[in-house]
């Protein structure tokens, strides 16, 4: 993959910036960034076991949320897919829904149909791929009861 089809990204509302302007506006500030639509994703700190928040690039499915693991193409997978590998329950924010979800890496034989549902959403995820030698996971976010 080239680096023709990578489009730089607006990077002006990043991190912890990016979290405090989503809570406090409910979404209005961060939902969308360069155009995408954003979720809130807090885990839980494999480690430290103190909660973590990180906003994400989603795509639906169906009922489900799909995030990807991608860190720019970096080496190494990102700290909160490593806390969702520990414990997969989450929560979610889009907008001013709160959801508790449950997290699980999509399957081989999934990962292609998804892999096209996240790329349609944002196109340098194929160029993110083409950085790293490790496989980049889809992570399927699914909204559960508060009860489970």
């Amino acid at each position: 993959m080239s680096s023709d089809n990578y489009t730089a990204p607006d990077v002006t509302l990043l991190g912890e910036d990016h979290v405090r302007a989503y809570q406090e506006s409910g979404g209005d500030v961060g939902y969308l960034w360069n155009g995408v639509p954003t979720l809130l994703l807090t885990t839980t700190g494999r480690r430290s076991g103190q909660p973590r928040t990180t906003p994400l690039i989603f795509a639906p499915d169906g009922d489900d949320y799909l995030v990807v693991a991608s860190m720019g193409g970096a080496p190494d997978h990102p700290q909160w897919y490593r806390n969702l590998l520990v414990n997969p329950r989450a929560e979610i924010q889009v907008k001013t829904d709160v959801i508790p979800a449950t997290a699980r890496t999509a399957s081989e034989d999934e990962k292609p149909r998804l892999w096209s549902i996240v790329r349609d959403a944002w196109p340098n995820y194929d160029v993110y791929q083409s950085r790293t030698e490790r496989v980049i996971p889809v992570v399927v976010l699914t909204p559960t009861s508060t009860s489970e």
